[in-house]
């Protein structure tokens, strides 16, 4: 129903929208001597401002065509290395890009944004770096044939991403991701895979939501699992390759974003009408290219979703040792041959200090000249990993980082095919199941709602030994 209400609310203000527009661009006439005047500047302020709150925005593009390396400019091309039916892993390939350069894999966040969210950090990391990033899909646009999609899906698909990509990659997870990531880790260390990251960079990630908890957590933690399927869970409806599918809308997903900051967003618009008016092009663009990526939402996978809440905010599952993947528990001390960066904000207003870094001492097992800090001051949530900060302060830092490890490649120069992890396959049966049916499910798989079977447990690992020490952790910075 909601999903039916939002979509005739914007077919009711696309006439509006088209109006705005095209009076907008009838008053900008160049031989019209009062074009720059104050009233016509201050009707095409108004009339541009009418246009974009009215607006419909769809999956933006990369934009990232070329890059420059050594003074020179190179042409970009955009491959999918791997296409899963949620996520595809995709490769900026550089033509005549120098060799032995860095392999790095961006794990952007799957929380309601599209990966291009991550667009300025890809960009800063380009002249010098072989860059990959998930791109994850829009769960409307999947078919019900290709399953559900849960927590312990989102940790076999990087799984299969790092060995696909081989050894000596380095790992840069942003914000969400950071828990999957370091899941993944766990289970690769424990299985001795020669695929395990060479490093992990962990940047604003919400690892342990109990410290300095933020009104994001508040609000994750102060309801039960119940609320969320009842009040934010809606069904695809006709219309859309997904028809069928639980999600979280990305409407609902931005409403919740803005009411959050909904002063600080309200005096943003105020600022863009002002300067409109006064023909601050530079200031007004900025706000134009930070819009079209914030109002840019795409529907989440409802089970994982629901898994996220409740094994993060809900039960802080990884922090206190009781994180399962798959009827197997997970122990952090099992990483110890890869090395670790944090990187938070002063001003995070969405992950709090010391939620990010606690995982240096999570991961008792890695060296402690192997582990690294840093707070950004003055730098909020997203100017870790975007803006004139992220690229002077914190950028530089993480790939003298990158450069500090040691390869490993040449001891598997013999491996010549790595074995991917299988992606479950789940059967959908005709008739979906109805939203309270993922409430019953199980602590460690839930039962989807579409009454699509569990993914089926992996076998026990054989223990490892533990390190012979766990050092104290040292945070520089």
């Amino acid at each position: 129903m909601l999903y039916n209400m939002n979509a005739q609310m914007m077919d009711a203000m696309r006439p509006i929208h088209i109006l705005s527009r095209m009076t907008r661009q009838f008053l900008y006439q160049p031989v019209n001597p009062l074009n720059y005047g104050w009233t016509f500047r201050t009707m095409r302020a108004w009339l541009e401002t009418v246009e974009r709150l009215t607006d419909c925005y769809e999956t933006p593009t990369w934009e990232l065509d070329a890059t420059e390396i050594d003074g020179r400019e190179v042409a970009i091309e955009y491959e999918v290395i791997v296409d899963r039916p949620y996520c595809n892993l995709l490769h900026f390939r550089r033509e005549n890009a120098p060799e032995n350069q860095p392999k790095v894999m961006m794990i952007a966040p799957l929380s309601g944004h599209y990966a291009t969210l991550l667009r300025g950090t890809v960009r800063e990391f380009l002249p010098d770096h072989e860059v990959y990033i998930t791109d994850w899909k829009n769960a409307r646009d999947v078919p019900m044939a290709d399953g559900a999609f849960h927590f312990d899906d989102y940790v076999d698909y990087l799984i299969e991403f790092c060995r696909a990509l081989g050894p000596d990659v380095h790992v840069i997870a942003v914000c969400q991701p950071c828990i999957p990531a370091l899941v993944a880790a766990s289970l690769m260390s424990k299985d001795n895979d020669p695929c395990l990251p060479a490093s992990m960079t962990l940047m604003g990630g919400p690892i342990d939501v109990r410290i300095n908890p933020t009104e994001v957590n508040d609000y994750a933690s102060g309801k039960d699992l119940e609320w969320f399927e009842d009040n934010v869970i809606c069904r695809v409806p006709r219309g859309f390759t997904g028809r069928g599918q639980l999600v979280y809308p990305g409407f609902i997903q931005l409403s919740g974003f803005m009411s959050m900051n909904m002063d600080s967003h309200v005096s943003k618009h105020f600022k863009f009408f002002a300067d409109l008016v006064k023909g601050d092009g530079e200031s007004a663009e900025g706000h134009r290219l930070f819009y079209n990526e914030y109002l840019s939402v795409m529907d989440m996978p409802a089970h994982y979703y629901l898994d996220t809440i409740r094994r993060v905010f809900l039960d802080q599952a990884l922090p206190k040792g009781e994180m399962d993947y798959r009827g197997s528990r997970i122990d952090l001390a099992d990483i110890t041959d890869m090395a670790m960066m944090t990187v938070e904000g002063e001003l995070d207003d969405i992950t709090g200090r010391g939620q990010t870094s606690c995982a240096l001492e999570l991961c008792s097992g890695i060296a402690e000249d192997r582990k690294q800090h840093m707070e950004a001051e003055g730098v909020g949530h997203y100017g870790i990993f975007n803006g004139r900060r992220f690229r002077e302060m914190i950028a530089p830092k993480v790939k003298a980082f990158i450069a500090e490890q040691p390869k490993r490649a040449s001891e598997h120069k013999d491996l010549a095919v790595v074995e991917a992890v299988e992606p479950v396959v789940e059967e959908a049966t005709p008739q979906p199941a109805p939203v309270a049916a993922i409430s019953k499910s199980s602590p460690s798989a839930p039962e989807p709602a579409s009454a699509i079977s569990p993914p089926p447990a992996r076998k026990p690992r054989a223990p490892r030994k533990p390190a012979p020490s766990k050092p104290k952790t040292e945070t520089p910075e």
